[in-house]
């Protein structure tokens, strides 16, 4: 299709390819208005004119089969015991709360729960499930269901108990209460920190700490998730020669990705999911992680930009192949780190005023 655009350009006049450009802007404006109006029309579209869903359809199934699998404990985290606990979880804080829930899933939850005992998923995991799980049938009441996963939970031996994991904490990591009298931080230095973070692309000549960077994503991993899945990984480059090599992935750096002294990819894993239905959570909830990353960096004087990164084939390829991605991975941005220069300026960025971002809408039918 380039070539053919090339060799149009070399043979017609600059009026006719004008020309040319403006019919085949109205066809495609014609086409795009039928595809809206037929549902058919749009499969046979992206069945066979474009394959712009493909790779995402892909990355969806190659993570629906890793959950399936997932689910025995062979991973560090155990994405569908973290949802069946959060579950629970919410079953605990129910006012008033019922005695008898979660029937439907306390089987393959336990069972999830003693696989990965056994199994590589991370201690603090494992010991959030024994916490709740232990919460759970302390206080649900009798059915067949539960009872039986009762007895089953009560044979397995505690996470506490076993030499390769933490010692039990102070506090179960229960369910608790969040009411507080005053807030840590006050509005008006949220406001500061708010109005400080700018998309910084100029930084100095120094290395960040990973010690730094490491508290940001400490921070980062409190951000809010869908069932408390947070289905992401930071990917962290603080080596010239990665950093050079990443900073060619995304666009819009020309000019400025010589000076990075790191870059960070959030990856999103759609593993996490055994549903169509939530491919996109992991953009949500990685953008909710990369704000309060990038926040938390601020709060220790370190500079980020976050840079967009568009679905192009090529560079998902090459990012793919260059950060050894798995089929079920995506990207969901990269972010830049560093120490600002001094010398170095910042777009103004002129923000929505309160009246254009915000509407107070009320759906009730008129004439009530």
């Amino acid at each position: 299709m380039e070539k053919l655009k090339v060799t149009l350009k070399k043979v017609l006049r600059p009026d006719s390819v004008r020309k040319l450009k403006q019919y085949q802007g109205q066809l495609s404006l014609a086409w795009l208005r039928a595809l809206s109006r037929s549902a058919l029309m749009r499969r046979i579209h992206y069945a066979f004119f474009s394959d712009a869903f493909d790779r995402e359809a892909r990355a969806v199934i190659g993570g629906h089969l890793q959950h399936e699998e997932n689910q025995s404990g062979a991973e560090s985290v155990n994405y569908f015991l973290r949802r069946a606990i959060h579950r629970i979880e919410k079953g605990l804080i129910m006012q008033p709360r019922r005695d008898v829930f979660a029937v439907d899933y306390i089987t393959q939850t336990v069972d999830s729960y003693r696989d990965s005992l056994v199994g590589t998923v991370d201690r603090d995991e494992v010991s959030w499930a024994h916490d709740v799980l232990k919460t759970y049938f302390e206080t649900t009441g009798n059915h067949p269901v539960i009872s039986a996963a009762r007895t089953a939970f009560q044979q397995l031996e505690s996470p506490y108990s076993c030499a390769s994991s933490l010692r039990h904490p102070e506090t179960e990591r229960v369910p608790f209460s969040a009411y507080m009298h005053t807030p840590p931080v006050d509005f008006e230095s949220f406001t500061a920190l708010c109005m400080r973070r700018r998309s910084v692309r100029w930084y100095q000549d120094r290395p960040v700490p990973r010690e730094v960077i490491d508290n940001a994503v400490a921070m980062a991993v409190q951000s809010p998730s869908a069932c408390n899945r947070q289905p992401y990984k930071f990917m962290i480059f603080d080596d010239a020669e990665s950093v050079a090599q990443v900073s060619e992935l995304p666009m819009g750096v020309a000019g400025f990705s010589h000076n990075f002294p790191a870059m960070i990819a959030v990856v999103g894993r759609l593993r996490a999911y055994p549903h169509v239905r939530d491919r996109h959570v992991i953009y949500i909830d990685g953008a909710l992680a990369a704000m309060s990353f990038m926040f938390a960096l601020e709060t220790q004087g370190v500079a980020s930009c976050s840079i967009n990164w568009p679905d192009i084939p090529e560079r998902e390829d090459a990012a793919t192949k260059l950060l050894r991605l798995d089929a079920d991975e995506r990207i969901v941005m990269f972010i830049s780190v560093g120490y600002a220069a001094e010398e170095g300026l910042v777009p103004y960025s002129q923000k929505l005023s309160l009246e254009e971002a915000r509407v107070y809408s009320s759906l009730g039918t008129s004439g009530e």
